[in-house]
């Protein structure tokens, strides 16, 4: 089993994770749409600084990002597959770093009204390593490089 390719095909099939942050030492959970990069290193999303959890971003830049295939069927205990992307948020500016923008926005189209409202924040992941579980307890852990 190739962990790398496996987790690639499973970054690029969804387009929907939960992203944890918290704040105040409690926890909070956002439905999130994300586009990666090609090597895995980097996860890109949206949000409005409005947000919750921007706020809790702002002052906590360590996240978790829950990226899972299931189908809430009995077969998913035997077929489900569920990675946690760890690591810290920096925000992009848009113009600057048009990659970004579009890597997103060739996952999410339809967000394109969304993401260049000017309230509304690209955030970029460092991803330090990623938690997969598949078969409900098999649990991998794949460290990436350090990033400065």
């Amino acid at each position: 089993m190739d962990i790398k390719n496996n987790l690639q095909n499973l970054c690029n099939k969804q387009t929907l994770a939960v992203l944890c942050t918290h704040n105040k030492g409690g926890p909070y959970g956002s439905l999130v749409a994300f586009a990666n990069t090609d090597n895995l290193r980097e996860i890109v999303f949206a949000t409005l600084r409005t947000t919750r959890k921007y706020a809790n971003i702002d002052a906590d830049k360590h996240v978790a990002l829950l990226i899972d295939n299931r189908s809430n069927k009995t077969a998913d205990f035997r077929q489900a597959t569920a990675a946690t992307a760890i690591g810290y948020v920096r925000e992009i500016t848009k113009k600057k770093n048009s990659r970004y923008l579009r890597l997103y926005l060739k996952k999410h189209p339809h967000l394109k009204e969304f993401i260049e409202a000017p309230t509304c924040a690209l955030l970029c992941i460092v991803v330090d390593k990623y938690y997969i579980v598949n078969r409900f307890q098999q649990v991998v852990e794949l460290h990436l490089n350090k990033h400065k």
